[in-house]
């Protein structure tokens, strides 16, 4: 890959999905590795920097779980490589990961589509409940949001789009 385009982590839900098939998945904010990152974590290497990124994401997924009580309790990262030119700083906080997009993100810059498994289900729709308690220092409600970052999100190709919409 050339420095002309940025890997991006966008946090999403299953229903939101369906969305890349014709719109592409809108997205006004996600996750990548930024020079703010890079600073604060100036000892880690590129996969350590791009997890921490990735893991922003999932986190943020929790959150769109909480805004959408009907979606599937699983996770989504969407992981896409967009032009520089369409990625603008987010956050200039140092350690921040986030970046702005200027556009929905289209099926065919997906890299890859990280969802969680069955097993994570019941753990995933307890921190969605608490999501919000835990990012206000609820102790307790940051233990559930750790049970659902236990575990790793599964991996898929942009080509499986169709059995992932399928997931309930």
């Amino acid at each position: 890959m050339t420095n002309e385009h940025v890997r991006v982590y966008v946090p999403a839900t299953v229903p939101m999905l369906t969305l890349l098939r014709t719109a592409g998945l809108p997205a006004a904010s996600a996750h990548a590795v930024t020079p703010a990152l890079r600073e604060w974590y100036a000892e880690g290497d590129e996969e350590e920097l791009e997890y921490v990124a990735f893991t922003r994401a999932a986190q943020d997924a929790l959150q769109l779980l909480q805004a959408d009580e009907t979606a599937p309790r699983r996770r989504v990262v969407v992981s896409a490589d967009l032009p520089a030119a369409t990625v603008g700083p987010g956050d200039a906080d140092l350690g921040s990961s986030t970046v702005e997009l200027a556009g929905p993100v289209p099926v065919g810059a997906v890299a890859a589509i990280h969802v969680d498994g069955v097993d994570a289900v019941q753990d995933v729709a307890a921190a969605a409940r608490v999501v919000t308690d835990a990012l206000g220092g609820d102790p307790d409600a940051q233990f559930a949001v750790d049970g659902a970052e236990d575990h790793e999100l599964e991996w898929y190709d942009s080509t499986e789009l169709d059995q992932l919409l399928e997931l309930g």
